[in-house]
């Protein structure tokens, strides 16, 4: 219409101008969304972290509501929840489901088939663990942990291709050490998340880790390496997780040796980490800017253990500051399955985790 009108020249290039222009403002941006790690973008482990102040960037959407839970596993009682896998997490899963991000540790080899390795306790389940967690509200899983490889390279090439197969986020093994270090990206809410995951489990850590030419976990011991992924995530992501499997067995307090290597990843640029491991709930607050969880406890679990007390552990999150950290508390009942605990009980578990706080070292608030 406007070629066939009788406006003056100038007039009418001056329309296309605008119109050109409104037309190119309606372009969107592409949006990175959450995907399988096999189909997950990866920024190389050589990445220099961004060195611009945490100040100087703009914050970019939220605030989101992130959930983090300890470990999880289908063997013993817990192996019959699977005949049902959308109820197999149990009442806790709207905990779950009401975050914008949720992340467990799955401490399983998913496989039927391999050799078990060299140790006391091997972890197996079938491909429907997956339905299960995906079922539970869960959106990433860690399986960088002393599990994983229970049934041996046979075992993982199983997990690898089953969790492919599941189309289901996760991080911390590969194909090679460049695959189980690298970040899985995901975008939530405007906001680019950046995860990565290492077990510091030192039994058989040699002969499972990651190697350029093996498959294998992504390990701790790797100081290096797990601090590279952490700068690359940094360098490609608004908010960086780290999940580690790490800690000793039944104590309530972190090791030296887990205190080291969370100081490591926060000065890489981890703005949260959590933990898992210990069978037992361990410490949280801030080391610097950088939330820190040190453990998390067995979620859902096949046997007795340290201790019964678990919970979700919720965290609200704006830009990359943790604006507020709440425990829901939980119990591992007989069926394996956690429960929410209410009144006086959820109370004194609460009462609790706040006083692992001291043995943990770490601050009731971020520093400056």
């Amino acid at each position: 219409m406007i070629a066939g009108s009788g406006y003056p020249v100038a007039v009418r290039i001056l329309v296309v101008v605008v119109l050109l222009g409104a037309l190119a403002g309606c372009a969107a941006e592409p949006t990175f969304h959450a995907a399988p790690r096999a189909s997950s973008s990866a920024v190389p482990l050589a990445a220099e972290p961004s060195s611009a102040p945490l100040s100087a960037a703009p914050d970019p959407a939220g605030p989101l509501t992130l959930a983090f839970a300890g470990d999880v596993h289908f063997t013993g009682r817990t192996a019959p929840l699977l005949s049902a896998p959308r109820t197999a997490f149990g009442p806790v899963t709207p905990v779950l489901e009401s975050a914008d991000l949720a992340m467990v540790n799955l401490e399983t080899a998913i496989t039927e088939r391999g050799t078990e390795e060299p140790k006391t306790y091997h972890f197996r389940a079938p491909v429907t663990a997956f339905d299960a967690v995906r079922a539970a509200g869960v959106d990433v899983v860690t399986m960088a942990n002393n599990h994983v490889l229970d049934y041996g390279q046979v075992g993982l090439a199983d997990t690898l291709a089953n969790v492919r197969r599941a189309n289901f986020p996760f991080v911390g093994i590969g194909k090679d050490a460049a695959e189980a270090y690298a970040p899985f990206y995901t975008t939530v809410k405007g906001v680019k998340i950046g995860i990565v995951a290492f077990s510091q489990v030192h039994e058989l850590e040699f002969t499972w880790a990651a190697r350029d030419n093996r498959p294998g976990v992504a390990m701790a011991v790797d100081v290096t390496r797990a601090v590279a992924a952490v700068r690359a995530a940094r360098s490609a992501a608004d908010l960086v997780i780290v999940f580690n499997h790490w800690g000793q067995e039944g104590n309530s307090c972190p090791t030296g040796e887990q205190k080291t290597f969370a100081s490591a990843l926060a000065s890489a640029g981890a703005d949260v980490i959590i933990g898992s491991h210990a069978h037992t709930l361990q410490g949280d607050g801030w080391l610097g800017r950088t939330y820190v969880a040190y453990g998390l406890a067995n979620f859902v679990w096949y046997g007795d253990s340290f201790s019964t007390e678990t919970g979700v552990l919720r965290l609200t999150v704006q830009g990359r500051k943790v604006l507020r950290n709440e425990l829901v508390p939980a119990v591992v009942s007989s069926s394996g399955q956690p429960i929410p605990l209410k009144g006086d009980a959820a109370a004194k578990v609460r009462q609790r985790y706040a006083g692992l706080r001291q043995c943990a070292g770490l601050a009731a608030a971020p520093g400056a």
